[in-house]
């Protein structure tokens, strides 16, 4: 439980907030690369609270610039993208894929340049890697070290980056990606359905026997990893989660096959993109994401535009509660039956009204981390989670049977037995 005030300090992402100001100091996915064609359509974006235009310059460059033209502030979401550069449709201002003003036909030829030079543009970094646009927003003149994990240096057909929307604040998406006890329960009809038991395998049986696992963390220099061990009789049953703070969960799966990271970023305090990043790393994908991990909308930019609202109680199905399904969501995938529950919260839960127990220790473990975090920063201004040491690219979630009697953080072992079982 928390208080209030730590809730707001958690959970409040706008320009000046300590959270939202260091979730800043990070690389976060902004949208899809393939939103950005080379003179095309500039993309919309709102990140904590702002908004930005993102574009590909004739070159195949990517800028990141606010919305807002610093002249009248009319939208450059309308501005032509040609000749490497944003020019606004308005009074003909011409921006650099770096962001800066290169013309102002409106000025005295005489002065133009000069004044071009002189106006303020707020611009930011931009790197392209696993299908997606990622932007540094901090106030770092050099910004830090990307996180390369392993995804991110696949080609187009090992990864498949698909993005949510909801109405929630970012904590809550990522709370939702931490939580392994709620699987068993509220994705069951899911585990238990066809396509489940062809994605999860046994792993499907091992979640829905046993909804009470034992939990067992060790930390990690860029946050934890938690155990979620399972007693199967006559062995023991481990989810191995890797917990990549402030923003980044590993999702845990079979040694073999594809992999899913998620990631919750704060499109503003009361609305999250809820990215679903599935990859293979040593072939291409074997299945679409938008169809086998559950049935979408279609589209991988907004994949659960169709999900409904309060107003028609998220398209919950209680015939099909009746006949046995769990949930109600039906035809749909676990990631829609996470997003209904978060929004039912409410935009910003009342996190000093709830009442924890012995399975929401991993959620108590994030956000004493991520306390401990945003403090360490506005007292010092420095980032956790991001040391240089760190081999982002070896960061893997897993899952596997282990005999009785053995330690699942021995989890090379555990995993060459599975691998030589199959």
């Amino acid at each position: 439980m928390l208080t209030r005030d730590q809730n707001e300090l958690l959970t409040r992402v706008g320009p000046g907030t300590p959270m939202g100001d260091m979730l800043r100091e990070y690389w976060v996915p902004a949208c899809r690369s393939d939103k950005l064609e080379a003179d095309g359509a500039p993309e919309r974006i709102r990140l904590f609270g702002e908004n930005f235009v993102a574009f590909r310059v004739t070159d195949g460059r990517v800028g990141f610039m606010q919305e807002a033209c610093p002249h009248r502030c009319a939208s450059l979401a309308l501005a032509r993208n040609e000749d490497n550069g944003l020019r606004c449709i308005f009074h003909g201002w011409k921006f650099s894929v770096e962001g800066k003003c290169v013309d102002a036909p409106t000025e005295p030829r005489e002065q133009r340049e000069r004044f071009a030079q002189s106006v303020p543009v707020r611009s930011h970094p931009t790197h392209e890697a696993g299908g997606m646009i990622w932007v540094y927003m901090g106030k770092k003149a050099t910004p830090p070290r990307f996180p390369d994990y392993e995804f991110t240096g696949l080609g187009p057909d090992q990864v498949q980056p698909i993005r949510g929307i909801i109405r929630t604040n970012w904590l809550q998406g990522l709370e939702a990606l931490l939580d392994s006890a709620h699987v068993g329960f509220l994705h069951s009809a899911n585990l238990n359905s066809a396509a489940g038991r062809a994605i999860f395998k046994a792993e499907s049986d091992y979640m829905l026997n046993d909804g009470a696992p034992v939990f067992e963390f060790v930390d990690q220099p860029y946050g934890f990893r938690e155990g979620a061990i399972r007693d199967e009789g006559d062995f023991r049953y481990a989810r191995v989660r890797e917990v990549s703070l402030p923003l980044f969960a590993f999702i845990p799966s079979s040694p073999t096959g594809p992999r899913i990271v998620c990631c919750s970023i704060p499109i503003d305090d009361e609305t999250t993109a809820q990215w679903y990043i599935s990859y293979d790393t040593d072939a291409p994908l074997s299945y679409n994401i938008l169809v086998d991990f559950g049935q979408t909308s279609g589209d991988p930019g907004y994949f659960n535009s169709d999900m409904g609202g309060p107003e028609t109680m998220w398209n919950q199905d209680r015939a099909a509660m009746k006949a046995g399904h769990w949930s109600g969501i039906t035809g749909r995938g676990n990631a829609y039956e996470d997003f209904v529950v978060q929004e039912s919260m409410g935009p910003i839960v009342d996190r000093s009204q709830e009442y924890l127990g012995t399975c929401d220790r991993v959620i108590y473990r994030a956000r004493r981390l991520l306390l401990e975090a945003v403090e360490r920063f506005q007292a010092t201004g420095e980032t956790s989670f991001a040391d240089d040491s760190i081999d982002f690219a070896a960061i893997r979630a897993v899952s596997f049977a282990y005999p009785k009697g053995g330690d699942w953080r021995d989890i090379e072992t555990h995993v060459a037995h599975a691998l030589a079982a199959e």
